[in-house]
């Protein structure tokens, strides 16, 4: 199955998710930038809340492609215990690490959310959403720390994936909906016929759309019911 592009592949992972559709309980986090334009057509089919969840890589250094952990939204940070500890990487260079990512971090989060704050997903049902899933080390990264805030149920969505990721005991995530898992898996860029970069411009158009397009479904459900 290959998709047209990040708004098709939304289209088609929404209706993969039609149990979540209408349900007061749901927030979609898209994981920047990729995951945006396919969690706001999740978030228009499910009649959802949108927002971000941002997460950033602690690499090591001289070796940046290996994670010894990841910071995200709300200042969460997760260690990959196994890395430091075979590699011996000593306090000092990990809080470098992360005070720089941390930065980074927070001016993603200005970039996309300006002065919004952050989403409460304590006892929401917790739609994580991104373009796709590889390793899925950043998407680990996001669920364990998004776990510590205390959401009531984390789902995984995502339109395509390497099958052996796609596996709820690996991801420590309540359930995991992966639209195509084709093998041989290759790469998530191979599935989609236009891959191109997504632009911090469109993250924040989508997002604002996202606001103005649920603020309006929020209303009608109002009316609907006689409260307003």
């Amino acid at each position: 199955m290959f998709f047209r592009d990040r708004t098709d592949a939304g289209k088609y992972l929404a209706a993969q998710l039609e149990s979540y559709k209408d349900r007061d309980d749901v927030l979609l986090l898209a994981l920047p930038r990729g995951g945006v334009p396919v969690a706001f057509e999740v978030a228009r089919g499910l009649r959802a809340p949108l927002d971000i969840f941002l997460v950033r890589k602690l690499g090591v250094p001289g070796h940046e492609e290996l994670a010894m952990g990841a910071i995200a939204t709300g200042g969460m940070r997760v260690l990959n215990n196994d890395v430091v500890e075979y590699l011996q990487i000593p306090n000092e260079v990990i809080e470098a690490v992360a005070n720089r990512e941390i930065e980074e971090l927070k001016r993603r989060e200005r970039a996309y959310r300006g002065d919004r704050p952050e989403p409460d997903v304590q006892d929401k049902t917790v739609i994580l959403v991104d373009d796709g899933l590889a390793t899925g080390s950043t998407m680990r990264a996001a669920a364990a720390a998004l776990r510590q805030q205390k959401p009531a149920k984390i789902v995984v969505a995502v339109p395509v994936s390497a099958p052996q990721t796609c596996n709820e005991y690996r991801m420590g995530v309540d359930e995991i909906i992966c639209a195509a898992t084709p093998e041989p898996f290759y790469g998530v860029g191979q599935w989609y016929l236009d891959f191109s970069q997504t632009t911090d411009e469109e993250v924040r158009d989508l997002l604002e759309r996202a606001r103005n397009e649920f603020a309006g479904t929020k209303q009608m459900k109002r009316m609907a019911h006689g409260t307003i």
